[in-house]
């Protein structure tokens, strides 16, 4: 497919810091797609590395390097993006993965299908460079809905693609402290109480599986985390129309009812706003 006035502006966002070997290739992935993103913003996290000259070096005028000061959250950067994004579509690319070619192409034409607002797919989890294997090996639904969200994570943040009309209401990745593990999840969880996302379980991600070369540092148990994550959703969505009666008392009850008794309750929120929307 090749790109044209018709065609939906994709806006790529790519945080980073001090990842100059491998922000080349994410960027040659982003750029050899057979649906050309409009733009595709470099977002740094206050490197010390030479990442800025490599941009800089591609020529590329699509490709644009939005500095920052150090925050250590991919929560910080990637907002920074969003709020420079001027495409129709987001999609999110961290900058040790990279895209196989027709990735957004077969993403559009999925969310076409389906009438999602938002889509994700399998990865290929790469590990020392050469191991290769599906990231999820079991099977998903082509249509993730917050009730499949709400029993894990199956959703590879270098695989989203979402509309823009969205972030009105889901006002971006959470940036607080005790969530930057686990920040996109936290967002997915807002996405799908809005739309579904439309799943491939093609892989179309090469995605890093290197927890120890990670960024990223999950604190706590799984528990933990997911009481996390349960809580900022719920404190997200009682203040969202169509939402906030249905979640009021799951928010009140994560005082006294154990975490699965919350999320259940989420869940048959989501059903009964699903049953109401026309």
């Amino acid at each position: 497919m090749t790109h044209s006035a018709k065609s939906p502006r994709v806006s790529v966002i790519i945080p980073t810091w001090d990842r100059a070997g491998s922000l080349r290739r994410a960027v040659a992935s982003a750029l050899t797609q057979t649906l050309p993103p409009a733009e595709i913003l470099v977002c740094d996290d206050g490197s010390t590395d030479d990442s800025e000259h490599v941009i800089a070096g591609l020529g590329e005028t699509s490709v644009r390097w939005v500095p920052g000061a150090h925050a250590g959250r991919p929560a910080v950067p990637r907002n920074r993006g969003l709020r420079e994004a001027g495409g129709e579509w987001i999609a999110f690319l961290d900058s040790d993965d990279a895209w196989l070619p027709e990735k957004l192409e077969k993403q559009m034409a999925a969310s076409s299908r389906t009438g999602c607002q938002a889509s994700c797919t399998n990865a290929w989890a790469v590990a020392r460079g050469t191991q290769r294997r599906p990231y999820f090996r079991q099977s998903l639904p082509a249509v993730l809905l917050l009730d499949h969200l709400t029993e894990g994570n199956p959703v590879i943040c270098s695989s989203v693609l979402m509309h823009t009309s969205l972030l009105d209401v889901v006002a971006g990745f959470p940036e607080d402290v005790e969530l930057a593990a686990i920040e996109d999840y936290a967002l997915w969880l807002r996405v799908a109480a809005l739309t579904g996302f439309a799943y491939l379980a093609e892989p179309l991600v090469e995605y890093t599986d290197e927890p120890a070369l990670s960024i990223r540092k999950p604190g706590g148990s799984e528990f933990v985390q997911r009481r996390r994550v349960l809580r900022n959703f719920l404190s997200w969505a009682q203040f969202v129309p169509g939402l906030e009666p249905h979640v009021r008392k799951a928010h009140a009850a994560m005082r006294w009812v154990p975490l699965q008794e919350a999320w259940r309750a989420v869940r048959q929120a989501a059903s009964r706003v699903r049953a109401s929307r026309p």
